[in-house]
């Protein structure tokens, strides 16, 4: 067996047995995804995945990051190629390799699907890489390992996409049209339009006039779209924004402040400090939406992204060369929150790759402003230890209650149960904690359990 039925369960034999029975209530309760990188097309399409290396390898940061540390070049591994030449090849490398991963979240995470999906129980190296892929490609062209097949197998009630304001949303439609009950959703994620830095945003922003009707080179048209796009995801099942900013930085500039720094944006004129100081004002813009159309949103800052240049430059964003940064929330959140923070009908979800502001800042906004809820958590920290210290930090001030469950938010569709497995051995071995030190009576941790499952997100996400 690769994994042991006690992983992750405290080491002291009185607290394990308590983390055993809250496990126990919760370990088959459906997957809450409600935010995630996965494709949409997947499910629209629902054809063979086509090899082990593209399933495995290629979408998976957390892998070929590792593996690039190493000296593995990108090139080998073939990242950002649309098809593989040699698909093997790539996946005799990555055996060859996954020695590095002894001790990461992402070992966990891979030898649950090696051994739950796949029964592979013989940890994978170079000597076995050739028949580990052969297992594997042979069942992914069964249609037990359909992405509809595999959707229902994992108990996922909904899933999220995360998606650009100028998707055509083409392939949720097709999941609605095709009558298949697997709930999968669109998530808003505006940052091509309303982030400077991107490339060609002059014309994304030209693209999103032409898309919506509406004249985007005025601030009034501008927003106006961004309302007229909101509302298009709305009506396939959205119920959540989400904004990758590199600070958490928010401003609340009058209209015509508000439209002189558009239009010096759309000229390409405007330098770095008013480049950022968009980014913050529309934060806040995007918060006015929701509070008048119900989404929630999802503010992830803190990533420095594309720091490898080099790596950029040859194979484009999203290749794991991202960095987190120190993140300020009191004073960059705010603006914002002096505008919007006292409304209890608007939900605003926050995240960090900052550790260090889970007790000073985060913590205490949450415990105080009714619309601040804490994401769990995310990139960096989606670890057995990082977990632990996101519930040791936070919960003395923000509470249980203040926080949304968990979410895997990831491109590898195969480790969505891995995670949530993670998430949820982790989540009752804090509350056997709890329990243990007569903290906490066992009901309330038997509800808990299933609130930080299932309960908190569905709420916080409105699902």
């Amino acid at each position: 067996m690769l994994l042991h039925e006690d992983r992750l369960f405290p080491a002291d034999t009185a607290v394990r047995g308590i983390a055993r029975a809250l496990y126990a209530s919760v370990r088959t309760l459906p997957i809450v995804s409600p935010h995630g990188h996965t494709q949409a097309g997947w499910f629209a399409r629902n054809e063979h995945f086509p090899n082990p290396a593209m399933l495995f390898v290629q979408p998976d940061h957390y892998v070929y990051r590792m593996l690039y540390s190493q000296g593995v070049s990108m090139d080998a591994l073939e990242i950002g190629q649309p098809e593989m030449k040699n698909p093997r090849a790539v996946w005799r490398l990555f055996a060859q390799h996954y020695h590095l991963f002894r001790g990461t979240p992402t070992r966990m995470w891979l030898d649950y699907a090696f051994q739950e999906l796949f029964g592979l129980e013989e940890r994978l190296s170079e000597r076995n890489a050739d028949r580990y892929y052969d297992r594997i490609a042979e069942l992914l062209q069964t249609d037990a390992f359909r992405p509809r097949a595999l959707f229902e197998r994992f108990g996922i009630e909904v899933l999220a996409t995360t998606d650009s304001p100028l998707d055509s949303l083409a392939d949720h439609a097709a999941i609605r049209a095709s009558g298949w009950s697997g709930r999968i959703l669109p998530t808003f994620r505006p940052d091509p339009v309303v982030d400077p830095e991107f490339d060609g945003f002059a014309a994304r922003i030209h693209a999103l006039g032409e898309q919506t009707g509406e004249d985007t080179q005025q601030w009034r048209g501008y927003l106006a779209a961004l309302r007229q796009a909101r509302e298009r995801f709305r009506a396939l099942g959205c119920t959540a924004t989400d904004h990758g900013h590199p600070t958490a930085q928010t401003a609340d500039l009058d209209e015509s402040q508000a439209a002189a720094l558009y239009a010096e944006i759309l000229r390409g004129s405007a330098d770095a400090a008013q480049q950022e100081l968009f980014r913050a004002q529309m934060l806040t813009e995007m918060a006015r939406m929701s509070l008048e159309d119900g989404l929630v949103m999802q503010i992830h800052p803190g990533s420095v992204r594309n720091h490898n240049r080099q790596v950029y430059a040859r194979f484009g964003r999203d290749t794991g060369a991202d960095i987190p940064h120190p993140t300020n929330y009191v004073d960059a959140l705010r603006p914002l929150l002096d505008r919007v923070g006292n409304e209890p009908g608007l939900t605003i979800i926050l995240f960090t790759l900052d550790e260090s502001a889970y007790s000073r800042e985060l913590a205490p906004l949450a415990g105080h402003y009714p619309c601040l809820r804490l994401g769990p958590p995310w990139w960096f920290h989606d670890s057995p230890e990082g977990m632990l210290r996101f519930r040791e930090q936070v919960t003395e001030t923000a509470g249980f209650y203040n926080t949304v469950g968990f979410n895997d938010d990831t491109r590898a569709f195969l480790s969505i149960p891995a995670r949530h497995d993670v998430a949820r051995r982790m989540d009752c071995s804090f509350l056997a904690r709890l329990v243990a030190e007569h903290r906490l009576d066992m009901d309330e941790a038997f509800d808990l359990a299933r609130e930080l499952t299932c309960g908190l997100v569905r709420q916080a996400y409105r699902l």
